[in-house]
């Protein structure tokens, strides 16, 4: 069972050498390191690590903070490791998701969370009633009166909310964008992008065109993705396909290429719903002829 490190810092003049040591002697074959903030989520050397993780692999880190420093953030980690059949370990704390303690405390963080959030929702539904018993009315304001400024602070305000929450999903979607488009039309960026993603995190064709139109409009993605898909021969489309998994993850087995075209739905080229990893190599061979790889 690979084991794969990940190594963390918040700035230049600290160093990941005594996490790298910990990491190597806890016997990961891999460690990546990384100099980023905690509390960013869209973390590239993360991302790629995500994006790379194949099924029985196990990412490793010396304490939960070096990986997120939020509950629902350790969680959103570990369900996309689950949706690959990974599994997710740290040295310093009791999680090991490939063991039945381990599963057993993370169930019992989920719970926490979920009642933090019920905690939360009662709290602001008892503000209420009380403001209300007391002859106040809930909201803004200058909302309720269309105060042109208080408006224009409650949309900028949305936008800063909604800017945060995608950069929270970027690692999902931002690589295959930037590398695929406007190469490759969205109906089939959206396949590839959805294939390893749980049921409830994937995304529908309106709702990445949004994301995709605000990174560009932002300035985190180049504006030619937004271009017109050029014109692909029938042929030539699965070759496309199948090269841009393998382009997303250069080590990504045949097997695991097969899976994921499964889990996409497409057709063999004889138009059966299951994929031999022989259908996957001869793909994989035009591909190269044709220049896709």
């Amino acid at each position: 069972m690979p084991l794969i490190g990940y190594a963390r810092v918040s700035t230049e003049d600290q160093t990941p050498l005594p996490q790298s040591q910990a990491l190597k002697a806890a016997g990961c074959t891999q460690i990546h390191e990384e100099q980023a903030s905690g509390g960013n989520r869209a973390r590239p050397v993360l991302a790629r690590v995500l994006e790379r993780i194949t099924k029985g692999d196990t990412l490793v880190v010396v304490r939960i903070d070096r990986l997120a420093r939020s509950l629902s953030h350790l969680l959103e980690v570990i369900e996309r490791l689950e949706a690959k059949g990974a599994f997710f370990r740290s040295i310093q704390d009791p999680i090991d998701t490939a063991s039945p303690q381990g599963k057993f405390t993370l169930q019992v963080l989920g719970a926490a969370a979920e009642f933090e959030r019920a905690l939360i929702r009662e709290r602001t539904k008892a503000g209420l009633v009380s403001a209300r018993a007391q002859g106040r009315i809930g909201g803004n304001p200058g909302l309720r009166a269309r105060d042109p400024a208080a408006l224009r602070k409650v949309r900028m305000a949305r936008q800063d909310g909604y800017m945060e929450r995608l950069g929270e999903t970027a690692p999902d979607w931002v690589p295959h964008v930037r590398r695929l488009r406007p190469d490759m039309a969205w109906e089939d960026v959206l396949r590839i992008v959805n294939a390893p993603l749980p049921e409830a995190r994937r995304w529908s064709q309106s709702r990445l065109l949004r994301a995709v139109n605000a990174y560009v409009r932002d300035g985190f993605l180049p504006k030619a993705v937004l271009g017109r898909a050029s014109r692909r021969d029938t042929d030539d489309r699965l070759p496309a396909i199948v090269a841009a998994i393998k382009g997303a993850d250069p080590d990504i087995t045949l097997q695991a290429i097969c899976d994921r075209l499964e889990a996409m739905r497409e057709r063999t080229p004889r138009g059966r719903t299951s994929w031999q990893p022989s259908s996957v190599k001869m793909l994989l061979e035009r591909a190269e002829k044709l220049g896709f790889l």
